[in-house]
């Protein structure tokens, strides 16, 4: 069933369920009235019945016995008996509707007024009492015109509940309608998107109703999706470009080696051949790292680990694959009660960040020298990577994290454009930020932000 269906039923079951319980409760005080009046009437023609006969002025049996044959009485099917105190019958209107018992009447002269329901008939006994008479009076009939008018009420009632029953319903499946076709447009919309057509957004009716809250969260969804895939798709054709280069100079030499059978030339081709072979390697180990943190999140495991400490194992074994490389420290931060700072984090990834931003620096420093500094803040930790190589354009700052993407700097210098992204993807994993500021009288500064 949809949902038109079921908000429709529960609301028709809902508001038909509370017209039932309102027409019910109006049927019994309508019943209720009804019995009360029409045992007053008793009562009164009970007690008119007494005076008439034994009190003051009195009219004669006979002439009261022709009056109530001939229905001149105010009630339908009446009957009055009288018993004196002797329980003795002292008069009988002759319907004979009524089965008297003495425990009966001593339970009026107890009680002084007593009310019951005999063979569908309503009864009711009063206590008569003046100065020359204690009688016990018994007065009964039926309600026709009351029953009459509690049917024909039941009868309206009830046409009216069904009614309302299914004007509810209409009105509940037009409501319905309206309500949920913003709904509906929307699932037409998203019928229509695809891979290939990922720049349709979803209308947003109101923005303040669920509904308009589903569209806008869904199209801030869509947003994101079509900018992964044209990173995606940014990221094969460049990394395809980038594993061609190596390959055509690979099939190229080993070529012009086979056409050469001077066993020197084979050497030095070979040489070259490794040489390729190592940076294709490093690219692929790049690929696949960067691969690996933007779309794996979750395998990632964090612990309280020492940065201090990666950054000098780094700094050690960075030293020794390329002896000329300086790396400066700034120890101004480290004293004997702080000679540590411990981050959340993953420690492999830690440390492929701080090799990629220290092993930057060097490269791209004339005198291979980079300058590093610790300065611990509130809640954070900041290290400072400075180089004075050429400085970073001001039209390329904002690209130097794309992958693939390398400044005018870096032409003369082997890279991939890899580094840079896959550091700033870490330090995002990690809850910190990488900012950079290149100047040329001041060189290059990166600068990651990590919490501690």
């Amino acid at each position: 069933m949809t949902i038109r269906g079921r908000l429709t039923l529960l609301f028709t079951a809902v508001v038909s369920a509370l017209l039932l319980v309102f027409c019910v409760v109006i049927y019994l005080l309508s019943e209720r009235h009804r019995s009360n009046e029409f045992y007053e009437r008793l009562k009164a023609e009970a007690t008119t019945s007494a005076q008439l006969l034994f009190g003051t002025e009195t009219v004669s049996l006979e002439l009261f016995k022709l009056l109530d044959k001939n229905h001149l009485t105010v009630l339908t099917e009446e009957e009055i008996i009288i018993y004196n105190d002797r329980d003795s019958l002292v008069y009988e209107s002759g319907t004979d509707y009524l089965q008297v018992t003495k425990a009966l009447l001593q339970q009026v002269r107890e009680e002084k007024e007593v009310r019951w329901v005999q063979k569908g008939r309503e009864v009711v006994g009063v206590l008569f009492v003046d100065q020359h008479n204690h009688l016990v009076v018994l007065a009964s009939g039926v309600d026709i015109y009351g029953f009459s008018k509690n049917r024909n009420l039941l009868l309206v009632l009830a046409v009216g509940w069904l009614l309302a029953s299914f004007v509810v319903f209409f009105v509940g499946w037009v409501y319905a309608y309206r309500a949920l076709l913003p709904l509906k447009k929307l699932i037409g919309r998203v019928d229509q998107i695809s891979a290939n057509r990922l720049d349709l957004r979803v209308d947003v009716a109101n923005k303040q109703d669920e509904i308009g809250q589903l569209a806008v969260r869904f199209n801030r969804m869509l947003d994101r999706l079509e900018e992964g895939f044209k990173l995606q798709r940014a990221f094969v054709s460049n990394a395809s470009h980038e594993l061609r280069t190596p390959l055509t100079a690979i099939t190229g030499q080993i070529e012009v080696a086979l056409m050469d059978e001077d066993p020197k030339e084979w050497q030095e081709t070979l040489m070259s051949v490794l040489e390729d072979v190592r940076q294709l390697n490093q690219l692929s180990n790049g690929l696949l790292a960067l691969a690996k943190v933007s779309m794996d999140e979750s395998v990632v495991k964090f612990e309280k680990v020492p940065i201090d400490e990666i950054f000098w194992q780094v700094r050690s074994e960075l030293l020794k694959v390329y002896p000329h490389y300086t790396v400066k420290v700034d120890l101004s931060e480290f004293s004997e009660t702080n000679s540590h700072f411990v981050v959340e984090g993953n420690e492999a990834l830690l440390k492929i960040a701080l090799v990629n931003l220290v092993e930057n620096g060097c490269k791209f420093s004339p005198n291979h020298t980079v300058s590093v500094r610790f300065q611990a803040l509130r809640n954070t930790i900041e290290l400072h990577f400075h180089n004075i190589g050429p400085p970073i354009t001001q039209t390329e700052l904002p690209t130097i994290f794309k992958p693939f993407r390398r400044g005018i700097n870096a032409r003369n210098i082997n890279g991939h454009g890899i580094g840079l992204p896959l550091t700033e993807r870490i330090v995002l994993l990690h809850h910190g930020h990488l900012q950079v500021y290149s100047t040329l009288e001041e060189g290059t500064t990166f600068i990651m932000t990590l919490p501690l």
